[in-house]
């Protein structure tokens, strides 16, 4: 969890240099709310994962694919309340999205497959 957090502050300093120093067209206002979005859900995923793997090391895959399912839904959820608000400047928020659901996914699943590395020698 705590790689989660590090990569949040980094894409924070990112988005904050982007707006702060240079005219981006790509960068949503909304930038904080999509970030502290991604990381609620990163820690949701990560406790569901690690409460089904206490019991059984054996049910990671139903567990991890319930967390990837329930984060698709809490993003659709997310991305239409948005769009129902009335949001600005809707396809660059969507576009932002849609690339930090992208980037937040690898991560997660780099980090996951490096800690199960190790466990799957020759099973």
């Amino acid at each position: 969890m705590f790689r989660i957090l590090l990569f949040t502050l980094f894409l924070a300093i990112v988005f904050f240099v982007a707006e702060q120093y240079a005219a981006v067209s790509w960068l949503h206002p909304a930038w904080k709310t999509l970030l502290v979005f991604y990381l609620s859900v990163s820690f949701l995923t990560h406790r569901l994962v690690g409460t089904g793997l206490q019991d059984n090391p054996d049910r990671f895959i139903p567990m991890y694919m319930a967390a990837t399912v329930s984060r698709f839904i809490l993003a659709l959820l997310f991305v239409g309340f948005s769009l129902w608000q009335g949001i600005e400047n809707r396809r660059a928020f969507i576009l932002d999205f849609l690339v930090l659901y992208i980037v937040y996914l690898g991560f997660e699943i780099w980090g996951f497959t490096r800690k199960l590395r190790p466990n799957s020698k020759n099973r």
